[in-house]
């Protein structure tokens, strides 16, 4: 890691935090508007739609000086912000579902190219059969194409993601794109009470976008995205590997930040109620808050439950969540996405990975849920810690099942 210094931000100077009631499309929004990045390049699908046309209007009412380019898909959006970082400026776009597909080869070339691109990537189901709620198999499709990925339980967090986002991708040891993600429709629609920051402070905190080296630059000659010809290509994968790892102090670094500021504090994941938890859920997004009711009930039972809400997805914490779940004898993975691996989802697999040679002996089952935007509610979660509970101490529990099929 560099010596890099992190500026000092003074915000007893700044215009205090207020309250608004705002959807999680119009709070990344607003972060944009505060951001005011050098480009917007982004073609709308929903459910994510609501990001450019509120750009649009920030821009045409002379909030933004943003360049905002529409264009004619979302291959061409990424393409335009791969153009727009490698000459040097900050670039964001915004999509989902099929649109983040029709994406996947230049997602590729953000991330090789070390161009910290910000993507507000609005969680939906990919077709088939055509759907256009949410699920996380859009992003989970894109989880090996080298973005960090950071995922946000409601409005308040998608907004603060995207406020940080920067800050961690323009990082000079990390240099990659950052996704943040938002369930669409259960949270990008969903109108929430929440506090939002002034744009004296969020313009100090995310700060001007100074690269060491771009297109622009005539003092020096620079390729960007050259051919990887067999002798070097390893090598460059190599060094992404060690940005994403880079990452990992960075991200928490961001949000010690970011907390002492606003009092706020995003960790690699939420730990809620685990201190002597016996039975573990793990989940992302937006169904969290509704496992976490379940959770509050089943405590006022008597029963040692808790919940891990993972909100960095990659680079993924390893270490940190064996350490976490070292003292839990039953965990449900809750997957929204099928991995079609025939043993579970993608979340499950990682988690998995995390646990074996650190903690042994944990009964484990993966469960899909909530694909295509299927409600999850508070009973549901508690029928699962039932199941986990149920678990006998010589029993090789399933490996993964679905929860809510009508064939249940």
């Amino acid at each position: 890691m560099s010596d890099y210094k992190y500026p000092k931000i003074d915000k007893k100077s700044k215009a205090p935090a207020f309250r608004e009631r705002m959807s999680g499309n119009e709070a990344v929004s607003y972060a944009i508007r505060q951001i005011d990045p050098d480009v917007i390049a982004a073609f709308p699908i929903t459910p994510s739609t609501e990001i450019p046309q509120y750009i649009s209007k920030y821009k045409a009412d002379g909030k933004i000086s943003t360049e905002f380019v529409t264009v004619e898909s979302e291959h061409s959006a990424m393409s335009a912000c791969i153009g727009a970082s490698a000459s040097g400026v900050r670039a964001m776009t915004a999509t989902s579902s099929a649109g983040m597909a029709l994406m996947y080869e230049l997602l590729y070339v953000a991330a090789s190219d070390r161009l910290p691109v910000v993507m507000a990537a609005v969680n939906r189901a990919l077709t088939g059969p055509i759907n256009i709620n949410a699920d996380h198999s859009d992003s989970m499709g894109a989880r090996d194409s080298g973005w960090i990925q950071i995922y946000s339980e409601n409005a308040q967090e998608a907004y603060d993601n995207m406020l940080m986002a920067h800050r961690i991708g323009e990082h000079p040891d990390v240099k990659l794109p950052v996704m943040i993600c938002q369930d669409g429709f259960i949270t990008s629609h969903a109108i929430e009470n929440i506090l939002l920051e002034s744009d004296e402070f969020a313009k100090e905190f995310v700060g001007e976008y100074t690269p060491e080296k771009f297109l622009l630059n005539t003092k020096e000659s620079l390729g960007v995205g050259p051919y990887g010809i067999s002798p070097y290509y390893m090598e460059a994968k190599r060094g992404q590997e060690q940005a994403m790892e880079n990452a990992r102090e960075v991200i928490a670094q961001i949000s010690k930040l970011y907390s002492d500021a606003t009092g706020r504090l995003y960790d690699f994941f939420e730990a809620y109620r685990m201190d002597d938890a016996e039975y573990a859920i793990l989940i992302m997004g937006s169904a969290s808050g509704t496992a976490k009711d379940a959770v509050d009930n089943l405590r006022a039972e008597g029963k040692k439950v808790g919940l891990i809400k993972l909100r960095v997805f990659r680079p993924f914490p390893f270490d940190k969540i064996a350490q976490a779940l070292s003292k839990v004898k039953g965990l449900a993975i809750m997957d929204r996405s099928e991995g079609f691996s025939a043993s579970g989802g993608p979340l499950g697999a990682e988690v998995r990975s995390a646990l074996y040679g650190r903690v042994d002996g944990i009964k484990t089952i993966n469960y899909i849920y909530g694909l295509g935007g299927r409600d999850m509610r508070v009973r549901d979660f508690e029928d699962i810690y039932a199941e986990i509970m149920a678990i006998k101490a010589d029993e090789i529990p399933e490996l993964y099942k679905y929860y809510g099929v009508r064939e249940r």
